[in-house]
């Protein structure tokens, strides 16, 4: 009985957090949006500089990374730069326009910390009351409420297997 109810408990905690799911994922989808604009930003203006000086991009920041140590400073800088865009940018691009339950599929997309962290930092929980939503809940409590019925079973083996082992002994 206490088993049942400790399993029970941890499918409607697993039901609350998943159940959050598609809102926080369109937080970070804003967030993520945010932060691939303001890279956008920064390399365009490394572009410009490497216009400006007649080479490509990949030139110039290799070019860079050969001067003195303030410029190969600056180089490595650019380059996580122009890393980090390429990323967001890539991770933006698969996310856009993709659904709450797409969205799980692509959760692999979701990945940047910084922007997990800015989107979790202004999320509120609220009740979902949408339909994806419930369907999110309801995964998440019979992902919750088998997992713990599964762990409690294999436990209850193991605990008759040991005293079982023990009262062999006994005899």
């Amino acid at each position: 009985m206490v088993l049942r109810v400790l399993a029970m408990t941890g499918g409607l905690f697993s039901a609350v957090g998943l159940s959050q799911f598609p809102e926080f994922s369109q937080q970070y989808m804003q967030r993520l949006g945010g932060a691939a604009e303001e890279m956008n930003t920064i390399v365009s203006q490394y572009s410009a500089d490497a216009a400006a000086a007649h080479m490509s991009l990949d030139t110039y920041v290799d070019t860079l990374s050969k001067e003195g140590p303030l410029s190969q400073t600056q180089a490595r800088n650019m380059q996580d730069h122009i890393n980090r865009h390429a990323y967001l940018t890539t991770a933006l691009e698969q996310l856009n326009g993709a659904g709450p339950f797409m969205r799980a599929r692509l959760a692999a997309y979701m990945g940047d910390r910084d922007v997990a962290q800015q989107a979790f930092e202004i999320y509120k929980p609220a009740v979902p009351a949408t339909f994806e939503g419930a369907v999110f809940a309801g995964t998440g409590f019979l992902a919750g409420w088998l997992g713990l019925t599964v762990v409690f079973a294999v436990l209850a083996g193991l605990w008759h297997s040991v005293t079982g082992l023990f009262r062999k002994r006994a005899r």
